[in-house]
């Protein structure tokens, strides 16, 4: 079969390799599409701590069991299920969390082994009926944005902001729209990327410039309830906690690079508006879950979001894509 084997920063080759054998507890899958994502883009070049090359890249997975041809979506993210955290509902801060296509050979190939560890903890979702392999495989990122958005009490009435134009950020403001928000506007500083984004997600607003100044005139000098920082940028963090409306929630959805992790905060906002800074960190396995419920319900619509299907020789074409923002959604169908 064919994969896609991560190497070396810079290096991802496309190889020929034995189909896997299932051991015990484990399930083999047929891959029917593993969709990409800039974290993707940021191992091709950076590498990560967690990966030992070579490995088999991909975490946005959805395929066919072998034995039984059911069609399921597998998590990106495995929590131990026994520690202290685990015990206490909080899997998405697992400490002993590992990863597909990080500790384990993921989803960019003809065939994958679903470690037993995965099964343990609930982590092979049944595909409803209506939903498509490539539909299911967003699944993953789509609960990513669930539990930063149930973290940061997303709700009925409330103006949202979210900063970043990437597939994330559309996902956000797609569920925002479901979890009732009155208003959700968007921002990004790639004018292009954001023009693509706006065209599909209709925000209320669509702002490439000035966003704190924009916000505050749009809600009327009040600031937005809820800011979602969907993108790897501390000035978006910063402007983030002078948009936010008085008890506004602020979420750092998207991490910052190791090497440049500090921003400049004015506590006093936080302190005399009674803001909430909350992080978010992944998804559970439950939250996969409720993902491909609201897929297949039409809550939160992402078909049209995959903006480019390509074969497994193209991954290399699919992370550029990701890479430039010249995309919304790529997915590699093996």
């Amino acid at each position: 079969m064919k994969v896609a084997r991560f190497h070396a920063p810079g290096d991802i080759r496309i190889e020929d390799a034995p189909e896997p054998v299932a051991g015990p507890g484990e399930l083999k899958i047929r891959v029917r599409n593993c969709s990409t994502c800039g974290t993707d883009a940021k191992i091709y070049k950076h590498g990560h701590h967690h990966i030992v090359p070579p490995r088999v890249m991909g975490h946005e997975i959805a395929g066919e069991v072998v034995d039984t041809g059911a069609r399921v979506q597998v998590i990106a993210a495995i929590p131990c299920g026994t520690c202290a955290e685990c015990r206490r509902g909080r899997q998405t801060i697992c400490p002993n969390q590992e990863s597909m296509g990080y500790h384990y050979d993921g989803g960019f190939a003809e065939y994958m082994i679903v470690p037993a560890k995965v099964l343990a903890v609930n982590g092979v979702n049944a595909i409803p009926d209506g939903v498509g392999f490539a539909e299911a495989s967003v699944a993953e990122p789509l609960a990513c944005v669930l539990n930063g958005q149930s973290l940061a009490g997303v709700g009925a009435g409330d103006d949202v902001v979210v900063m970043g134009a990437g597939p994330i950020g559309c996902l956000h403001v797609r569920l925002a729209r479901a979890r009732g928000a009155a208003r959700v506007f968007l921002v990004d500083v790639n004018a292009e990327r954001l023009a693509m984004a706006a065209e599909l997600v209709r925000p209320d607003a669509a702002i490439d410039s000035d966003p704190v100044e924009q916000v505050l005139k749009l809600t009327g000098g009040r600031g937005a309830d809820v800011v979602i920082t969907a993108a790897a940028s501390g000035a978006a963090q910063e402007q983030a906690v002078r948009m936010a409306a008085r008890q506004g929630r602020v979420s750092f959805f998207g991490g910052l690079p190791k090497d440049n992790p500090i921003i400049s905060l004015d506590s006093n906002l936080v302190h005399y508006r009674e803001l909430t800074i909350v992080g978010a960190n992944g998804s559970s396995p439950a939250h996969n879950a409720e993902a491909l419920r609201l897929v297949a319900e039409g809550a939160v619509t992402v078909s049209d979001l995959i903006t480019h299907r390509l074969a497994l020789p193209q991954v290399l074409d699919g992370i550029d894509l990701v890479s430039r923002g010249a995309a919304i959604k790529v997915t590699i169908e093996p």
